[in-house]
């Protein structure tokens, strides 16, 4: 199946799993994919992951963070902010803060994909691919 967004796909399929209450969820892989992926592990947002090789492209399994005493999933939202019909980019002057600082905000900069805190260290702007809450 071809895409033309395939971080919204990343992004939706992870969403849809979320409201259907499934523990893994398996995305095709690509090693943009697989950077977000491991971003979203490091900050706590998904228990953990897995990168497969099939032959072919490969496969992402991604076992969901839930608590649980609330069975609430630990992503809140997902949002895709910069698509290909209209790119995002800002500066690191005008870096933006998700929920006040308790959310991430996900950059493709020159250093590579971080988070606006990371970006803010490392004084770059880029384009915003997402907002995780």
């Amino acid at each position: 199946m071809i895409t033309t967004d395939p971080i919204a796909d990343f992004l939706t399929r992870i969403r849809n799993a979320i409201k259907a209450r499934h523990r893994v969820v398996e995305i095709p892989a690509s090693n943009l994919k697989k950077e977000l992926t491991v971003l979203l592990y490091e900050k706590g947002y998904i228990a953990s992951y897995k990168f497969e090789d099939d032959g072919l492209q490969g496969v992402i399994k991604i076992a969901l963070k839930y608590n649980p005493i609330t069975k609430k999933s630990a992503i809140i939202n997902l949002s895709r902010v910069s698509k290909p019909g209209l790119r995002k980019y800002v500066k690191s002057t005008e870096l933006p803060r998700v929920l006040n600082g308790l959310g991430i905000a996900i950059l493709s900069t020159s250093k590579g994909i971080v988070t606006d805190k990371e970006a803010r260290t490392l004084n770059v702007g880029g384009e915003v691919l997402c907002y995780v809450y």
